[in-house]
This record gives C-alpha cells, structure tokens and sequence, in this order.
C-alpha cells in the first residue's frame, strides 16, 4: 500500500508560509526612519533653537508663533515649534531654523535617505498657561514665519 506524502509536507508547507510571512513584514519594518537622530552639526543647530525659544512666555496668544524646523527628504519641514514674539522678533530664530533645514538636506542627500513623504501641517501656537505651545491638531494653524 502506497503512503502519502501530503502528512508530512502539509507541516513544512505552512511553516514556510509562515517564515514568509514574517520575512515579508520585518522588511517593511527596515526601511529608513523619516525621523532619524539629527546629524552632529545638526545637534548644535537644534540646541541653538531651542535656546532661542527658550521658555516662549506670552500673555495672549497673539504673542505665539510657529516656526517650522527640519526638513524632510521629499520636502516639507520634520516639525514645528512654538515661539512667542512677547519680547523677540525672532530674526535670528528665523535664520538658524532655515540653517538647521539646509544642514539637513545636505546631509539627508548625502546620505541617500528617503521618508514617507507624508505633509506636516502647521498646528498653529496658542498661549496656555503663559507659555507658548503647539496647538493639539485639527484646531487649525497659522501661518509659520
């Protein structure tokens, strides 16, 4: 009598299925992070932002801005801050968030990087609690600089 080789293959078959499986969804998990750590130069650069920021106290929200900081691999910033013009034109805010977003180009075209090319909407600020902070989303948003 002829035995069949379907009990022993039926095992293998789906653990293959199986390892394909998750073959298949770790790769989709390896793809390059759109927000990966800053370069060294841009460290600096981000801490100087955040220097100027510093605490954005405001009294109304008239006060608060936005300014986008970053950028990313298809274009558009990585995010935005909130910055309060109470007691600060933020010339220099200005100039250093559009160095930051040059210095990361340069290094996200050097190193080949790509993102999701998702859009990251200006959230607009708000003044709560004599502090300058982003606005939650889906409240609207103002305009960046």
């Amino acid at each position: 009598m002829q035995t069949s080789n379907y009990s022993t293959l039926s095992p293998l078959l789906r653990a293959a299925c199986a390892a394909l499986v998750l073959l298949a969804t770790s790769a989709c998990g390896s793809a390059p992070a759109q927000d990966a750590p800053p370069a060294p130069g841009n460290a600096g650069l981000l801490a100087q932002i955040q220097a100027e920021v510093g605490a954005a106290a405001c009294d109304s929200t008239q006060q608060c801005q936005t300014i986008a900081i970053g950028a990313k691999a298809c274009g558009g910033p990585e995010r935005y801050l909130a910055w309060s013009s109470k007691d600060y034109d933020g010339k220099k805010l200005k100039a250093l968030a559009q160095a930051q977003a040059e210095a990361s180009r340069k290094q996200q075209q050097a190193d080949g990087m790509m993102s999701t090319c998702s859009i990251v909407t200006n959230p607009g600020a708000t003044c709560e609690a004599g502090r300058c902070v982003l606005q939650k989303s889906g409240l609207g948003g103002s305009s960046a600089m």
